[in-house]
């Protein structure tokens, strides 16, 4: 039977023979670990080829671990073919590996396991090809945000998001209002972010009423991405959420679209008991540059917090 050391004359990776084959799942890990350390292509048959036969999970693991730099297809698929090892400390190990990856070329081999039976498999799959910004994945993520799994969807989202994929929006924007889970609409609000495009403003007035916080921040902080100073309105009304994540992210916001009518609330969070609020208030009434703003941020400037103090002095420097 041929042995995987009869393809290579690197006396480096013969030397390690011994304790790659060794019956100790120790010696051979770390034996792997110093294999890798030569970062020789002659040695990444043995690296494969411990993930996916090795009889101790702890190997196998630490081979998935080992594969994250390289982009050779044959470890991709090794990686991929990992995700369904009966070892959660493997799964885990080959996903954060194929979340590393960076070529094109990976976004291939990993595409097809978006369709896996195994809910884990897809959420895995998804994830490295949010991070490769593959093109193709925008057909296959479509598809996914209708999947039975919250987690799923969720990825898909993200996929879609990095592609700035827009003609996901009218998708988006169902996810955004309707779906059951929290994560899926709060990701899906973010989503919406991707374009300055009118029709995803009724989708996120809606996520600003959303019940659950974690939306409405989320959609405060997109609205004000979106740069439409339509949502400007939505964005006081949220200035008296019951969160003060909100209302500091409907605060900065106000600043970004540089919505005048704004003036009198934000000068009112000028005095919040919370300094964050107080801070962003001083740099959104800055970027209103309306004059009305200057007596409440002149009286700002012994505010007892020094990050709100420098907040006042910016904002101040830029109506003066």
């Amino acid at each position: 039977m041929t042995s995987l050391f009869d393809v290579t004359d690197n006396d480096d990776i013969l030397a390690l023979q011994p304790r790659l084959t060794d019956d100790d799942p120790g010696v051979r890990r770390i034996a792997l670990i110093e294999l890798a350390d030569l970062e020789e292509p002659d040695g990444l048959l043995w690296l494969v080829n411990r993930l996916a036969e090795d009889p101790t999970e702890e190997v196998r693991a630490e081979a998935a671990r080992l594969l994250e730099a390289w982009e050779d297809e044959s470890v991709v698929e090794a990686l991929c073919q990992a995700l369904t090892d009966p070892s959660l400390a493997v799964q885990s190990a080959a996903a954060q590996s194929l979340s590393l990856l960076k070529s094109e070329a990976a976004g291939r081999v990993i595409l097809p396991w978006t369709g896996h039976a195994d809910i884990s498999v897809r959420v895995a799959a998804f994830r490295a090809l949010r991070e490769l910004r593959f093109p193709e994945a925008a057909s296959a993520a479509l598809s996914a945000l209708d999947d039975r799994d919250a987690n799923v969807r969720r990825e898909a989202v993200g996929v879609l998001g990095w592609l700035k994929q827009l003609d996901a929006l009218p998708a988006l924007a169902r996810l955004a209002s309707y779906d059951p889970d929290t994560e899926v609409r709060r990701a899906a609000t973010g989503a919406l972010g991707l374009a300055s495009d009118a029709q995803v403003l009724p989708a996120l007035r809606q996520a600003l009423q959303d019940q659950a916080w974690q939306v409405r921040e989320e959609a405060a902080t997109t609205l004000g991405k979106v740069g439409h100073a339509d949502a400007g309105s939505a964005l006081v009304e949220a200035l008296s959420d019951d969160y003060w994540q909100v209302r500091l992210r409907a605060t900065r916001s106000l600043g970004r679209l540089r919505y005048v009518p704004a003036l009198e609330a934000l000068i009112e969070t000028l005095g919040h008991r919370i300094s964050n609020l107080r801070k962003e208030a001083a740099l959104a009434l800055g970027e209103l540059n309306d004059q009305g703003a200057i007596a409440a941020l002149q009286a700002a400037q012994d505010d007892g917090d020094p990050e709100v103090r420098k907040a006042v002095r910016i904002a101040l420097s830029q109506l003066q």
